[in-house]
């Protein structure tokens, strides 16, 4: 999106034809491993449930890639630390779950955390703020709708693997199937399908970048499938926060780039609210025997007296 092909200099736009593809190897690797392992190709929810996260999964790619045009990957990088926030809201919107205080705290204090360590780099080549592409309205609004169509996406996912106890591969495959259906269409409404096809047939490196980034979509939707099954949509949002920071701290530490007084600051936020956060998990749940067998001790005095 943001490199250009060939000697006269072309962009590639056709971020709906990016949302294709991946979602082309995805279904087409979902489905061998349903045949392979023998499971049931039968879809285990209602096609719209399907089709409803498939709609909204294609809106966040698509807002993804749309926005690099308009902001700097460092600001969009900077936008999906507020992750958690999101998700928290339509978790208690569709899943009625109920948080305290203490979890939006936590959410704040991890985003917060992230919003420091980003913004204040010693180093200008990760500055968000550097010469370049401006963050236009546009920009952030795309950012917003990203925000938010993808926090749906994880939650309604959420509520399908514990609603229907589905197999990881039996959502994988029908959503990337319905998202095929519907960017196809997509593409042949805008007229950007053989505009796309005939600029990879002019720009063939185009095709191996494609490919590449397809691939590494396909892995990435079973590692995203899987933590959302196993552990749910806060949980996941937690990990893909904290890794905005994390993979930056690991290229500060890799090409010996110097860490400012705010983003050691921000690392210590964001890890000491992740450690708190653990730590009184583990101990509220290291208390329950405890309060059971005292519980238990005080029934059978009873019944012995």
């Amino acid at each position: 999106m943001r490199v250009p092909y060939g000697e006269d200099k072309e962009y590639f736009r056709f971020s709906l034809f990016l949302v294709l593809c991946n979602r082309i190897i995805t279904s087409a690797v979902s489905g061998g491993v349903l045949l392979i392992s023998e499971k049931t190709l039968i879809p285990a929810a209602p096609m719209h449930k399907y089709c409803a996260v498939s709609l909204s999964n294609i809106l966040t790619t698509t807002c993804q890639y749309e926005a690099l045009k308009y902001v700097s990957f460092p600001v969009q990088t900077l936008a999906k630390c507020a992750k958690m926030i999101p998700v928290m809201v339509w978790s208690t919107i569709i899943m009625q779950k109920k948080y305290n205080g203490k979890d939006y705290f936590f959410a704040l204090f991890v985003t917060l955390g992230c919003f420091l360590f980003i913004l204040y780099p010693v180093s200008d080549d990760i500055n968000p703020n550097q010469i370049g592409r401006e963050s236009t309205l546009w920009g952030v609004t795309l950012m917003i709708g990203y925000l938010g169509f993808d926090g749906f996406t994880s939650t309604f996912q959420d509520k399908l693997f514990k609603g229907y106890d589905m197999e990881i591969h039996n959502q994988i495959f029908y959503t990337t199937l319905c998202s095929t259906f519907l960017s196809f269409c997509g593409l042949v409404v805008q007229g950007h399908l053989l505009m796309a096809i005939d600029f990879m047939l002019r720009h063939q490196d185009c095709i191996f970048d494609v490919l590449l980034l397809s691939t590494v979509a396909t892995a990435s939707q079973f590692f995203i499938s899987y933590t959302i099954r196993t552990f749910g949509a806060l949980t996941f949002a937690t990990i893909m926060t904290t890794r905005q920071l994390v993979s930056i701290m690991l290229s500060c530490f890799w090409f010996s780039h110097p860490l400012s007084w705010e983003q050691w600051f921000g690392a210590v936020i964001v890890f000491g609210t992740l450690y708190t956060k653990s730590f009184l998990r583990s101990n509220q749940h290291s208390q329950l025997p405890l309060v059971q067998t005292n519980d238990e001790n005080k029934t059978q005095g009873n019944s012995n007296s």
